[in-house]
């Protein structure tokens, strides 16, 4: 373009982007954005003539207007999907055979292909045919495969043949090599740009071009890390919410979530992180009295806020958080102030450690109470310990880990002097800190690695929990219908989503499923303070599918989800209930001997 050359998309997507002077929103269907009546109008404009909107029309016109570009080229540029070391091919996977004609046409022909594309064998090259279309487009096999090793004869608009051919291969390195040898993200170099990731990401699904620069989404961000722009890749990973669907379908096994927590990690170890917020994660949230005493206080300093015992209203820079969504006061008396005159087993026949979290002690109280009535039912003593404090995830998930490892070596600490056998906690998020980051975190420490990994191994959910006393829980048995959303954190990360519905099931209930199951409620906690609009749109779809069933009550395992949801519902009017398991399962118990 710099000399002057006239350089044209054959892509029938990036042709359109390219008249439309857009930039391409997503890696597989560049133009999925736009109505086939925007794209009319692309090419009217284009061709100085009225367009219809009707697709073969259109079709029909991009044909014939690029098979007049292919005729008249000098020079070719295509990409590859693999580049075989061993033969010279380069291959390519199209859907639409502008490829071929890109070629073979043109007298000359440039691949440009990245350092990551290249494979040993030709044999190495099956792998990638059979992923590639079954993740991008559903397809067994895609329209096209091309394989080319060497020049490409072909014939020129006269016939004849031309009389050198040129082909020249391009590899292409622009930061791969750095990714190569770095020990987290060099697993990058594996993506085949299928695209699948965004197709499930909720976050894409609302925003679109707007999550990525060159390329989209979660991935996006990681390679514009490396191959382009290093701080505009860390304004795009505050999109990700890190739901771990990407992660589910990833047919190269990236782990994008964890490539995106370090991708934050290094972000704001340069200095993107606010001061308040750095004074907040590293001053306040270790200090379990300071942070507990500010709660204290926050409880009593909401009450001009609650009108009928709701906040509708935040104002400054909380309004984001009663967007679409009505909250739940702090709790006049937490968790820890109600656990000690809670019911409890005659005589227990054991310990039950109870890791509350942040939501369930100072906001949802009822929900550890609930646990408590459960535990007692099994003769078993719920223990909740007044010096456990914050399970450190909020402050990984905001790029600081070492905040969450010093918070990780204070509860293990906590709860390896309580002697314990198990350790329940009602939160997924508190569950995989506790189970899977913790460990994660303390890797390598002498004195607390193996101390983290015997703290994971008490861990339980407490879905998994209760259904696993299922042969001793008492349940009453009248019928009622529910439905069942899954928490990212659970399903995805602790595997869990049986369990609950067995227990739902086992009380009686009639579950009736919503479409979308495990799709991100929009929460996320700070999440929905910094973008309350992507919070709220997300939020939205999620509460559209599950009133859709139909079912009075909404059942769920995760507190976060619960004032996402419960709070949109009331704000929506829609008068269903929302309950965590817990609750379901502990209303619904026989009567059992306490004290």
């Amino acid at each position: 373009l710099e000399r002057g050359l006239n350089v044209v998309e054959t892509d029938l997507g990036e042709w359109i982007i390219q008249l439309s002077g857009q930039r391409p929103s997503h890696m597989v269907m560049p133009a999925i954005h736009l109505t086939r009546q925007e794209v009319a109008a692309v090419f009217s404009r284009a061709t100085g003539r009225t367009v219809n909107p009707e697709i073969a029309e259109m079709v029909e016109l991009a044909r014939r207007e690029l098979r007049r570009q292919f005729l008249a080229a000098g020079m070719g540029i295509s990409g590859a999907n693999a580049a075989v070391a061993e033969t010279g091919t380069v291959v390519m996977v199209t859907n639409e055979g502008n490829g071929r004609l890109t070629t073979s046409l043109p007298p000359l022909h440039v691949v440009i292909v990245g350092l990551e594309k290249l494979v040993a064998h030709l044999t190495d090259v099956s792998p990638i045919l059979e992923v590639l279309p079954r993740s991008a487009t559903a397809q067994p096999i895609t329209s096209y495969v091309t394989m080319i090793t060497g020049p490409v004869e072909a014939e020129g608009p006269d016939g004849r043949a031309y009389p050198r051919k040129e082909l020249h291969i391009v590899l292409l390195d622009n930061g791969r090599s750095r990714m190569a040898a770095d020990p987290v993200f060099h697993q990058a170099l594996r993506c085949v740009r299928c695209a699948a990731c965004l197709n499930v990401c909720p976050v894409y699904q609302q925003v679109g071009a707007l999550f990525g620069d060159v390329y989209t989404g979660g991935i996006g961000a990681v390679l514009t890390a490396f191959f382009t722009d290093p701080q505009k890749a860390g304004d795009i990973q505050n999109l990700c919410l890190d739901c771990g669907r990407c992660r589910e379908v990833c047919s190269a096994d990236i782990d994008l979530p964890g490539l995106i927590q370090e991708l934050r990690r290094r972000t704001v170890r340069g200095g993107g992180l606010p001061a308040a917020r750095k004074v907040f994660w590293e001053r306040v949230l270790t200090d379990r009295r300071l942070f507990h005493s500010l709660l204290r206080v926050a409880s009593r300093a909401q009450k001009p806020l609650v009108k009928a015992g709701r906040i509708r209203h935040l104002p400054l820079v909380f309004a984001g958080l009663t967007e679409g969504r009505v909250l739940p006061p702090i709790a006049a008396r937490p968790l820890r102030d109600l656990a000690p005159s809670l019911p409890r087993p005659d005589s227990p026949r054991g310990r039950v450690g109870f890791f509350a979290g942040c939501l369930v002690d100072f906001v949802y109280p009822d929900i550890g109470a609930a646990v408590q009535k459960v535990c007692t039912h099994l003769n078993l003593e719920m223990v909740f310990l007044q010096e456990q404090t914050c399970c450190g995830f909020p402050a990984h998930h905001a790029g600081l880990p070492e905040v969450a490892a010093q918070l990780a070596r204070q509860n293990i600490a906590v709860f390896e002097e309580s002697g314990v056998d198990v350790i329940v906690t009602a939160c997924p998020t508190c569950a995989e800190a506790l189970k899977i980051l913790y460990p994660r975190l303390l890797e390598g420490d002498p004195e607390w690695g193996g101390r983290a990994l015997a703290l994971a191994e008490k861990v339980v959910d407490f879905a998994s929990f209760a259904w696993g006393h299922r042969g001793e829980l008492k349940l009453a048995q009248e019928a009622w219908r529910c439905t069942y959303h899954d928490s990212c954190h659970l399903k995805r990360s602790l595997g869990v989503s049986e369990e609950p519905r067995r227990l739902l099931l086992a009380s009686g209930a009639s579950l009736v499923e919503a479409a979308g199951s495990g799709t991100w409620c929009g929460f996320g906690g700070s999440y929905a303070l910094d973008l309350p609009e992507v919070s709220r749109a997300v939020g939205e779809r999620r509460l559209e599918a599950l009133t859709a069933t139909g079912a009075p009550v909404v059942a769920l395992d995760c507190p976060g989800c619960l004032l996402q949801i419960a709070g949109g519902l009331e704000d929506a009017g829609a008068g269903v209930a929302v309950r965590h398991t817990a609750q379901i399962v502990a209303d619904r118990l026989e009567p059992t001997h306490t004290r």
